[in-house]
């Protein structure tokens, strides 16, 4: 992946949080939903990966997982599930939430400008989050409720005897989200977020990370150490798979090395090939279940994240 992230240490050219560039009050991601009807086998992945589970949704097969801030949903309603992952077997990305000033005002605005919105159908006593439709009928929600009082706190319902908030392994924040898209599908995507979320393209020459195909997108907050990234990656001319999805997590780390060493003690694989292994500037994990892939970025800010 690459950045070109706020220099915290120097005032910024414009107001990062200005409505001018960033036009729905965004402040970064909220949490990232997987789908999957092996919901255990996921939840080892992520507790390989430092996650703990510590809620679970009040009328469906959800379960939340944690660690530092950041949230990661286990979603095994079979309809859900199901859904999301056109019947396949594999765990898929099927939402994301993400942070926003006012999720009402939020939603009108990606309406007016061409956002196909999700009908929700809240169960009594949940809250009807706004969607729209994201890549691969994934769904994009805006959440407003995530400071004192959250969406948690409605939906949800804490584990016994487990620790709500378990601190991280090291410190992480969502560096960004890599998303495989079709042949020559790249300006539409880029006018997508461009249009509904205020993103930036960044120059091609500006790269970050040990995976640096693509386009990236920046993808504007209120707060600097809350930016994050998108990736768009066309396949090859004669791939036999051109299908459009999330396909893997980045998060960011202030020591990929470290970072790396803690992971594989308890239990995780990296990718070792001539082309990609793990070095201080990034690592990318193996295919957990055949889908479930994390890349560790080097990223200065990740300590900086509230």
């Amino acid at each position: 992946m690459s950045e070109r992230l706020p220099d915290p240490t120097r005032e910024p050219l414009q107001d990062s949080h200005s409505d001018a560039r960033n036009p729905i009050g965004l402040d970064g991601i909220e949490f990232i939903e997987y789908a999957t009807l092996k919901p255990q086998a996921l939840g080892q992945v992520l507790e390989m990966m430092g996650f703990h589970p510590v809620a679970r949704h009040r009328s469906r097969e959800v379960l939340l997982y944690r660690q530092g801030g950041l949230n990661i949903v286990v979603n095994a309603h079979p309809v859900d599930a199901l859904g999301a992952a056109h019947g396949g077997p594999q765990p898929v990305i099927g939402a994301v939430g993400l942070r926003v000033r006012d999720a009402r005002a939020a939603r009108e605005y990606v309406l007016s400008r061409g956002g196909w919105e999700v009908p929700t159908h809240p169960e009594a006593m949940e809250l009807n989050i706004p969607a729209i439709h994201g890549v691969g009928g994934s769904r994009i929600h805006l959440i407003d409720r995530y400071r004192d009082f959250s969406i948690y706190d409605v939906d949800f319902v804490p584990i016994p005897g487990v620790d709500p908030r378990p601190p991280a392994l090291f410190d992480l924040r969502f560096f960004g989200l890599v998303q495989y898209i079709g042949l020559a599908r790249s300006p539409d995507w880029i006018a997508f977020y461009e249009t509904l979320l205020g993103a930036t393209a960044i120059p091609d020459e500006q790269r970050f990370g040990i995976m640096p195909a693509g386009h990236l997108l920046q993808v504007p907050a209120q707060r600097p150490a809350n930016t994050f990234l998108l990736q768009l990656v066309e396949p090859a001319i004669d791939a036999l798979d051109s299908r459009e999805a999330w396909q893997r997590i980045g998060l960011g780390v202030p020591d990929v090395l470290a970072a790396v060493r803690a992971l594989r003690d308890r239990g995780i694989d990296f990718v070792e090939s001539e082309a990609a292994h793990p070095g201080q500037r990034g690592a990318i994990t193996k295919a957990y279940l055949g889908s479930v892939v994390f890349e560790l970025v080097q990223d200065p800010l990740a300590a900086q994240r509230p």
